[in-house]
């Protein structure tokens, strides 16, 4: 690291610790030639995450979009903002804990539904009227119908997708969403 007075490359760390949430790391340093003391902070780069929407367009992730989504959802439901907020960023850490730089919109949006889950029935429904683009009623009879059964059977969230998607495919065995 460079001194900020003389540029020097010769400095010593004096002191580290953890700061931000234990995100960054703040350094107090010594120049080995002029002696004059610096901070330096180091931080890792995430990644960015590349949202592939439905119509092929691609834009950044953005948590607060997805907290805005929930938030549609889970009107007139006892389910905190905070918690809304952190779903949101739990969502962001699985794709960037992959190394995934691109995902899809309805990945995102399936991850999210096994969250809804155990957080709010309803919430979960409309959240998949809108992943899974009802279209009718009887799209929405039948997702009850599955989450009814699944709770009756004690699936989880990922189970019940998986039976979801498999009632929906068409003759010819292609997912039909």
């Amino acid at each position: 690291m460079r001194c900020p007075a003389c540029a020097s490359p010769d400095s010593r760390v004096l002191e580290s610790r953890l700061v931000d949430g234990e995100v960054s790391l703040r350094r107090r340093r010594e120049c080995g030639t002029c002696r004059r003391r610096f901070t330096t902070y180091e931080r890792v780069e995430a990644t960015p995450l590349v949202v592939i929407k439905r119509d092929g367009s691609r834009q950044p992730f953005d948590a607060s979009k997805l907290v805005t989504g929930l938030l549609r959802a889970t009107v007139k439901c006892e389910v905190p903002v905070d918690r809304l907020e952190t779903l949101a960023l739990e969502v962001e850490r699985v794709f960037q804990r992959r190394g995934d730089r691109e995902v899809r919109s309805s990945e995102i949006g399936e991850l999210v539904l096994e969250r809804l889950w155990d957080l709010d029935e309803v919430a979960y429904v409309r959240f998949a009227s809108v992943v899974r683009q009802f279209t009718s009623i009887a799209d929405f009879v039948g997702e009850l119908a599955r989450l009814a059964e699944a709770r009756a059977l004690g699936e989880t969230a990922s189970k019940a997708a998986e039976a979801s998607e498999e009632m929906s495919r068409d003759a010819s065995g292609l997912v039909t969403r």
